[in-house]
């Protein structure tokens, strides 16, 4: 019985420890707004965005992630294609601070115990809870923007590739859109039924921004062990 319980003991790591390699990293990239002011382009970074991320690989294909992450976001309809909004010329800028919570999900197998180089793409999405700036202006006086503290929730859509560049460093490379569940990041929409408050663009669309960059990460946790005979 004492040697079957031994047994269990040294394969028990085995199981646990084989689906839990961690990582833990930092992002660095820029960002970009989508929404009733500005650009209309979906990748374009304008602003440095950066932040920290921690993943819990539960097997080779997926892994949960969590993150950190804050830029500051921008928008000038000088600088749109559009007519109708280069004749406007509003302009604001928008400060996001982001915690985000997922799954992401490996084309290829991703296996931290096998230190030859590998290469995936993935996907990644969850949930989002951010802080911004609530922007808004008055009919009298559109040029000047006012503002207050805010939150929300968005969804994350992030398309990357990634590969181990050592056997405990992995490197990627990714573009994260986030659909907000406001539109009101530019200050077109605000969240009020007074009429000295003024409100433009289409809204029955919420706001979009976008980080796109590059994760460098650490890998660590202990091997699976195997028993000596």
């Amino acid at each position: 019985m004492k040697k079957i319980f031994n047994l269990l003991l040294c394969f028990f790591p085995f199981i646990t420890l084989n689906a839990q390699i961690n990582e833990i990293g930092v992002f660095l990239g820029g960002s970009n707004f989508v929404g009733d002011v500005g650009k209309t382009t979906y990748v374009a970074p304008e602003k440095l965005a950066f932040g920290v991320l921690y993943k819990w690989n539960r097997s080779p294909r997926h892994s949960w992630r969590f993150s950190y992450t804050q830029s500051n976001v921008l928008g000038n309809d000088f600088k749109s294609d559009e007519t109708g909004r280069n004749q406007r010329g509003y302009r604001f800028e928008n400060h996001v601070k982001e915690l985000s919570a997922g799954l992401e999900f490996n084309f290829f197998d991703f296996n931290l115990h096998d230190y030859h180089q590998k290469i995936t793409p993935y996907v990644f999405s969850g949930l989002n809870f951010f802080l911004y700036d609530n922007l808004y202006r008055y009919t009298a006086n559109p040029n000047t923007i006012y503002s207050e503290n805010a939150h929300s929730f968005a969804i994350p859509i992030i398309l990357g590739i990634k590969s181990n560049i050592t056997p405990r460093l992995i490197l990627a490379a990714e573009v994260g859109a986030r659909y907000t569940f406001t539109d009101n990041i530019d200050g077109s929409n605000p969240n009020t039924g007074s009429t000295n408050i003024l409100k433009f663009g289409n809204l029955n669309n919420n706001d979009w921004y976008v980080f796109s960059g590059l994760t460098l990460t650490y890998t660590f946790g202990k091997k699976p062990c195997y028993c000596a005979e």
